[in-house]
């Protein structure tokens, strides 16, 4: 049985924490064993009538992987949402992604500091994450970057 942490059901839903622990309460969700690191997790088949868009299998798979902190999964969700118009949803996945130093999320949250997509605008933090970006190697940020006349020298790997 696939299972996903709490916390990702209330990202992919728009569904408050307290709004999912009532439905637990309330035996309409199954709440099963918590993971390795205390989180509490459902069942994906309670959750999937809940989502904010419409997800296929392969979609799942992402998903899946996502929650569990594969970043370059969390960077793909965020596109997923970001394209049905959900930019909350996708700025809660650039995030995770972005705080694992994963380049192409660090560009596309920077654009949506810029843009104020799901987020207060906010040219710094836009700024800030597109030079992190670029100097983590991303070729698109760096060529941003340039264009803005600022040189990013990269990140010792």
């Amino acid at each position: 049985m696939d299972t996903i942490s709490m916390e990702t059901a209330i990202a992919i839903t728009e569904r408050s924490r307290s709004t999912w622990w009532r439905r637990i309460s309330q035996r309409e969700v199954a709440r099963v064993a918590d993971d390795a690191s205390g989180r509490a997790m459902l069942s994906w088949i309670d959750v999937v009538p809940l989502i904010c868009i419409p997800m296929d299998d392969n979609d799942r798979s992402y998903v899946l992987r996502a929650d569990v902190g594969d970043a370059e999964a969390q960077n793909d969700i965020a596109q997923l949402f970001s394209i049905a118009g959900k930019h909350k949803t996708a700025l809660y996945w650039l995030q995770q992604a972005a705080n694992q130093e994963y380049p192409d999320a660090m560009q596309w949250l920077g654009i949506y500091y810029l843009h104020g997509n799901g987020v207060m605008k906010n040219e710094n933090l836009g700024v800030m994450w597109i030079a992190k970006a670029a100097a983590h190697g991303h070729v698109i940020a760096q060529e941003q970057m340039k264009a803005l006349g600022v040189g990013v020298a990269p990140v010792a790997l």
